[in-house]
């Protein structure tokens, strides 16, 4: 069985990380939160010293970090994966970055004969702790069929994209619809509140209808309880609609109803719910339309 690096052990990555430890998977993992790397040591890890060591340590590196900059600090930096990395290795980037970056990262990783796949992920907390994910993979097709094992410990539904950049682009597609989806939710949900309607009967009423979704199903008993515990920060939602515009701006693909829920996730923010699941998007509607969802 192949030696496994993991770098980045955040909300999503951590339950990731103990799902390939479960399937039997030798690990070496880093992350520069120290807590988070001595949990995933009481699983069974082996830590990792830098990105560096861990590359050094493994067959397949799969790096799950929050943004661009951080990909390529960690891959391309000083003590980065490259210095570490051999011919023959691939490295498996599950962030959730701009597709430019991804083909950047992937370009230099050639150079010294290392293979590359973009490979996000849907589904939020949740998920990433059931081994349920979504997972958009861009890359050759071979290295593809490599890893799809390795990937099937932490999704259910793997989908090769097309070559590098294809993943993001798709990943970049899911977090438009989700954002829009949601603010929908809790617009509709707040007009029939301000009319008099019980929005838990709306919600019955409806989610077996076209209007149906897994964001409806998610979201709305969430909005209805008040209940914002995180299974996507709204501030990583605005790392990744930000991601779209710049996108869509070198594109020219015109996204106004992006762009208008980025702000509100930008208000949100300002309010000091950038920690808060992206559900809480209802809440910027109930300021605007003074009434709360929640019955008291």
């Amino acid at each position: 069985m192949e030696t496994v690096g993991f770098i980045g052990l955040g909300i999503m990555g951590l339950p990731m990380a103990k799902n390939l430890l479960k399937a039997g998977y030798q690990l070496t993992a880093f992350d520069i939160n120290t807590k988070a790397l001595d949990e995933i040591g009481k699983h069974g890890a082996n830590k990792g010293q830098s990105p560096k060591d861990v590359a050094q340590k493994s067959d397949v590196i799969i790096t799950m970090l929050p943004n661009s900059p951080q990909v390529k600090e960690v891959v391309l930096g000083e003590g980065g994966l490259i210095e570490g990395i051999e011919e023959g290795k691939t490295l498996i980037d599950m962030s959730s970055i701009s597709p430019v970056t991804s083909q950047e990262v992937a370009a230099k990783l050639a150079e010294r004969g290392v293979e590359m796949l973009d490979a996000p992920v849907s589904g939020g907390q949740e998920k990433a702790q059931k081994g349920t994910l979504a997972i958009m993979v861009g890359g050759k097709q071979e290295v593809f069929d490599r890893c799809k094992k390795l990937l099937e410990t932490m999704g259910n539904t793997i989908t090769h994209m097309g070559n590098i950049g294809a993943g993001q682009t798709t990943k970049l597609v899911n977090q438009v619809m989700v954002a829009v989806n949601i603010a929908a939710v809790a617009e509709g949900l707040v007009l029939g509140k301000k009319a008099g309607v019980d929005p838990r009967r709306i919600f019955d009423a409806i989610k077996g209808g076209l209007a149906g979704s897994q964001c409806l199903l998610d979201k709305a008993p969430r909005m209805l309880e008040g209940q914002y515990e995180p299974g996507f920060k709204i501030r990583l939602h605005i790392k990744d609609l930000n991601n779209v515009l710049e996108t869509s701006r070198e594109l020219g693909v015109a996204m106004p109803l992006s762009s208008q829920v980025m702000e509100m996730m930008k208000v949100l923010s300002a309010d000091d719910y950038g920690e808060a699941d992206h559900g809480a998007l209802a809440l910027f509607y109930e300021k605007l339309n003074s009434t709360v969802l929640k019955e008291n």
